[in-house]
């Protein structure tokens, strides 16, 4: 069996556009007629580039070449160009390819991934959503605690264990800095609210997007520790290693990290500095689906768990169940609501979403199929990004950015 063909998707996200402004897909073809798909997170050029380097990895490393052979492939496509250190465009691109592959092994030996990573230790996944706006809010969940403490028992009645949210306001390309006075007061009436309304059925999930200092985010973390959130996530920039290690050691909160992380060793890195113990690896930007059971092994050494992270599109999504269910330090599992909507009408048979919890599909491969007719009736043809920040300090940006 050799790969024989390359081809892309890149899908626009039509309104509410959860998840980003647009997908990009990847589908392999064998010369036996097996067909694997593939997703890249790859966000810091534009969507058509991405899917151009797409092509570009494949025809190199795969076309010609044996889908089975996954550790060979991610080695010579991580080293090429002479670099052999983590890049998160190119590990976004290889992460796509990679999952790829998986699924048409998978399908080749008519055996789901997770059997084929160690096997089935979870038959339900535990899954939690951001609080989202709606059509019919006539003020901003964002930073309107009082409805976004009705939306999180709304979410709460229909299973969810959980639920995450980010009071924080704008962040910029010039963070870290400190937190205002008025955002930490916003943020702890946020979670005093939503506490309040959904008492200990579910944990509260306290996001941020690397915004602050570490001895800002230390100030934030003191307001928050009386309401017991489940984490704190991300609060300083993603580069600087040893300052988040000082949060995570000046708090009871455990540190989530990881979306803006690609490979083990960047993880390992987090690890071995302490600095969190909860790992949001997102498997269509972090290296794969092999490379994703390597980082969840070497946090299990660590007594660390993995918490997949998804802004992203349905395929991506369906690696993270894979590696979920074959994980034995699996906390729970970032949906965009409950799997439905857009990322439903993407995939052939939708992932299964029962109160609160994902139930891994027993299908060969990742378990879904992309909808071709979908994905081609939606393109997306600008060149905007899949997330932007601001690009002046805190003090100065747009306030419209607090969604």
């Amino acid at each position: 069996m050799k790969i024989a063909q390359v081809d892309t998707f890149v899908v626009g996200n039509p309104p509410p556009s959860f998840g980003g402004k647009y997908f990009v897909f990847v589908k392999l073809t064998t010369d036996d007629g097996i067909v694997g798909y593939g997703e890249a997170y790859a966000a810091t050029f534009s969507p058509h580039v991405v899917a151009a380097q797409l092509v570009d990895v494949a025809e190199m490393h795969l076309v010609g070449h044996d889908p089975f052979q996954i550790e060979r492939f991610w080695r010579a496509a991580y080293g090429r160009g002479f670099t052999l250190r983590p890049d998160v465009s190119l590990q976004g691109t290889m992460s796509a390819l990679e999952m790829a592959c998986w699924d048409i092994v998978g399908k080749a030996l008519g055996k789901p991934v997770y059997d084929l990573l160690g096997g089935r230790v979870h038959e339900r996944l535990r899954s939690y959503t951001y609080l989202y706006p709606r059509d019919t809010d006539t003020t901003n969940v964002y930073v309107d605690p009082e409805l976004a403490a009705e939306r999180a028992a709304e979410e709460v009645a229909r299973g969810f264990t959980a639920v995450k949210f980010d009071s924080m306001g704008p962040y910029t390309v010039m963070g870290g800095h400190q937190p205002t006075l008025e955002r930490i007061q916003l943020s702890v009436r946020f979670l005093e609210l939503i506490r309040e309304a959904v008492g200990t059925q579910a944990d509260l999930l306290f996001g941020t997007h690397g915004q602050f200092t570490s001895s800002g985010a230390i100030r934030l973390a003191r307001q928050l520790e009386p309401f017991d959130p489940l984490w704190f996530e991300e609060p300083v920039p993603p580069d600087n290693v040893p300052e988040l290690a000082k949060v995570a050691s000046q708090t009871s909160i455990p540190i989530a990290a990881g979306e803006r992380l690609t490979t083990k060793a960047e993880f390992a890195r987090v690890l071995e500095a302490k600095a969190a113990s909860i790992l949001q690896l997102n498997l269509a930007r972090a290296g794969g689906l092999l490379e994703g059971k390597k980082i969840a092994s070497i946090a299990e050494a660590f007594g660390a768990q993995i918490a997949p992270h998804l802004y992203n599109g349905p395929i991506g999504g369906a690696a993270n169940i894979q590696l979920a269910t074959a994980s034995p330090n699996f906390l729970i599992l970032e949906g965009i609501m409950d799997w439905s909507g857009f990322h439903a009408e993407l995939l052939e048979t939708p992932v299964r979403w029962e109160a609160g919890y994902v139930i891994p599909s027993e299908a060969p491969g990742l378990g879904v199929s992309l909808n071709e007719a979908v994905a081609r009736a939606n393109p997306y043809d600008d060149k905007a990004l899949h997330l932007t920040m601001a690009e002046d300090s805190i003090y100065f940006a747009d306030t419209e950015l607090d969604g």
